[in-house]
């Protein structure tokens, strides 16, 4: 009888072992695979135009005198940075409209430039909410034609920043 518990442990243990080797092996290799996709997306942001505000005129338009000077702020209103590459003035209304006076006042004797130029010598990068100042002249050119009806002419300055 003792040879046949013997044979049966032996039996048992090389069965078990058996079981368990395969088992292992199973766990080994058992696994899934699998693939996916999916979508997103990234959007670039938009430039904002440039903001320019102007000061109170100081001076005087008159023939031959120095003129007017007008202050003015260009600021950056969107959320990244912007380059201001120059300042341009123009006599003309607040949408680009050519200034005509009236009477016999000649435009033609009038000059607006920019004097202090933000952008002088170089271009300027400004951040969000950033600004940058210059200055602007107004002038009435003494000529040998009565002028009179230029007197009271109010003229409109139009900036524009790129």
């Amino acid at each position: 009888m003792a040879r046949t518990i013997s044979r049966r442990k032996k039996r048992f243990t090389l069965t078990l072992v058996a079981v368990l080797t395969l088992a292992g092996a199973g766990a080994a290799f058992a696994y899934w695979t699998a693939e996916g996709s999916g979508s997103g997306e990234a959007t670039t942001g938009e430039s904002a135009a440039f903001v320019i505000t102007s000061e109170d005129a100081v001076g005087t338009i008159a023939p031959g005198s120095p003129g007017q000077t007008v202050d003015f702020t260009v600021t950056n209103p969107g959320p990244g940075t912007l380059t201001l590459s120059g300042v341009t003035v123009s006599m003309a209304s607040s949408t680009g409209v050519a200034w005509v006076p009236t009477g016999d006042c000649d435009v033609d004797d009038y000059t607006a430039t920019i004097t202090e130029d933000p952008t002088d010598p170089d271009p300027v990068s400004l951040l969000a909410g950033e600004d940058a100042t210059g200055t602007a002249k107004v002038t009435l050119t003494s000529t040998s034609v009565n002028q009179d009806d230029c007197q009271g002419q109010e003229v409109p300055l139009y900036f524009v920043a790129s």
